[in-house]
């Protein structure tokens, strides 16, 4: 007689779990289709609001800067809502903020909307992922954590880009927003139909508004400068520099600040004393630059060099998507069902990302998407292996009461990790550029036999299609001129993608150093623990 009662339970329970991860995972899409839209719709955008590009710097900075504060305030604010609630009230959130932004073509409405948009964001995904880590137990975390990183990590960096280039090509940047509104209603519906996991019991305290003052304008001040510095030559630019130092002040500030408030603040410092957590932490930094900085490296070549439309630049990632997953998924079973520990899987993630990024240091002017499509596939199952890994090691042994304030400073680290991978990248093409041009430039000599036959063909070529003698031949030396900035870009691309490889060379022996350390000091507490 009880028999039915009991399964009956489980099967709502279980129905009910599937909406929750279906509907986190869903929400996560949200945030990843916001916090890429500006990457190949930009020329459209400048083109319909009349923006210049220092004012449509805005839009992209005032979106990461929110998203990183909504990162570290994400903690404080589950002592007092419900983590489930705070999952659809942002999820709506970010549903409205891209509603309004579909419909409007005015600056400052733009600007203040992303700005809602990247918090609700960064609020979103660290409420969500603390969500699956309360409502399931520890030992079906590498499935759903696998699950979570679908709409997380593997949608920005594959699917988003695919989806937005065949929307611009097919639509407009404004179609983008409106799928947004879309999924935030989906997600928001089936999470009402949810049961709501019980909430960690913290004792509530006053939000620490000094803290995320000093703390908001350190990560606004490095948000400009790591996304705008290249484009002013760094401390050239008095406004860098001064940011600079402003943000580099308000961090000291803000850390002393913690200290003073004794356990009390925003920031807390007791995650640190996880070995797991700390080593993690440092991990998840490496790895957000070479996330973002592939994810930027790969469509910047296929668009500036390959001259792919926005559809074939984000189509060219979506196959390393299908791998990711796989490799999300392949690495859940190994932990989950296996028993492998997380750490096993993180030398041969980061081994494949190596490798992938020295393949594609070999492409040309001539490469096409067959040429690139092995690296890329490469990339995808690097990083499934590595960001796995690194989630489980950091969350999984941290105690319910401090997760979710672990969660967000985890993201924060990777997407500074992020910001400065892609402004170092982005640096090193800019000064390779000028570099090669003057290099490659100097050796063109207009006295060598070579350079007098090619440019005597091209000028006959012109000639004969109704170009008269004189313009023929400044056409050519033209021609020949774009020929040498094709080929300069062509080498700084490739020294890019050979510098993210370099990156793990020099990272990895580091990063074994600081587990070595990290276990030594936590067997020195085992050994004595008054200490």
């Amino acid at each position: 007689m009880t028999t039915h009662p009991a399964a009956t339970i489980n099967r709502e329970a279980s129905a009910s779990g599937t909406l929750l991860v279906f509907g986190v995972v869903l929400a996560a899409l949200t945030e990843a289709i916001a916090s890429t839209v500006l990457s190949l719709s930009r020329g459209d955008i400048i083109g319909d609001i009349y923006a210049t590009p220092d004012e449509f710097a805005w839009l992209d900075v005032g979106y990461t800067a929110f998203k990183l504060i909504g990162f570290m305030v994400a903690g404080s604010m589950l002592t007092r809502i419900r983590p489930l609630g705070l999952v659809i009230g942002s999820t709506l959130a970010m549903g409205l903020a891209s509603g309004m932004a579909s419909a409007t073509t005015s600056l400052s409405l733009l600007i203040a909307l992303r700005v809602v948009q990247g918090l609700a964001g960064g609020v979103l995904l660290v409420a969500g992922q603390a969500t699956i880590f309360l409502a399931f137990r520890s030992a079906h975390q590498p499935i759903l954590q696998a699950l979570f990183a679908m709409g997380a990590v593997v949608a920005p960096a594959t699917l988003a880009p695919a989806l937005q280039g065949w929307l611009l090509d097919s639509q407009s940047w404004t179609w983008i927003f409106y799928c947004n509104v879309v999924l935030s209603l989906g997600a928001a519906g089936l999470l009402l139909m949810v049961d709501d996991p019980a909430p960690v019991m913290t004792r509530k305290r006053p939000l620490d508004w000094v803290g995320v003052s000093l703390l908001s304008i350190a990560l606004f001040c490095f948000t400009y400068v790591f996304s705008q510095g290249s484009r002013w030559d760094w401390f050239e630019e008095p406004r860098i520099l001064w940011l600079s130092v402003v943000g580099v002040a308000s961090l000291f500030l803000f850390l002393g600040q913690q200290v003073l408030r004794k356990g009390t603040g925003l920031l807390d410092f007791t995650l640190f004393r996880s070995d797991d957590f700390a080593f993690a932490f440092i991990v998840s930094f490496v790895a957000g630059a070479a996330l973002f900085g592939s994810a930027f490296l790969i469509p910047s070549f296929a668009v500036s060099v390959l001259a792919f439309t926005p559809t074939d630049a984000g189509l060219l990632l979506l196959p390393s998507g299908a791998v990711f997953v796989a490799a999300l998924l392949f690495a859940a079973f190994l932990m989950q069902v296996r028993r492998v520990p997380p750490f096993a899987t993180v030398p041969f993630g980061i081994v494949l990302i190596m490798v992938a990024m020295w393949m594609l240091s070999g492409s040309t002017s001539e490469s096409g998407a067959p040429d690139m499509m092995a690296a890329i596939l490469l990339r995808g199952l690097g990083l499934g292996f590595l960001f796995l890994s690194i989630t489980l090691i950091a969350f999984t042994n941290l105690d319910k009461r401090n997760l979710a304030s672990g969660i967000g400073l985890f993201n924060t680290g990777r997407q500074l990790g992020g910001l400065v991978g892609v402004a170092g990248l982005q640096t090193l093409i800019d000064h390779n550029v000028a570099a090669n041009v003057a290099v490659l430039g100097a050796s063109v000599n207009a006295g060598g036999q070579a350079v007098i036959e090619r440019l005597a063909g091209t000028a006959a070529m012109l000639a004969a299609r109704g170009m008269d003698a004189v313009p023929a031949s400044r056409a050519a030396m033209a021609l020949l001129g774009r020929a040498v900035t094709g080929q300069s870009i062509v080498i700084a691309f490739d020294t890019a993608f050979n510098a993210v490889a370099l990156l793990f060379v020099v990272a990895a022996p580091m990063l074994v150093a600081i587990k070595v350390g990290l276990a030594r000091r936590a067997k020195a507490r085992q050994t004595h623990p008054d200490r």
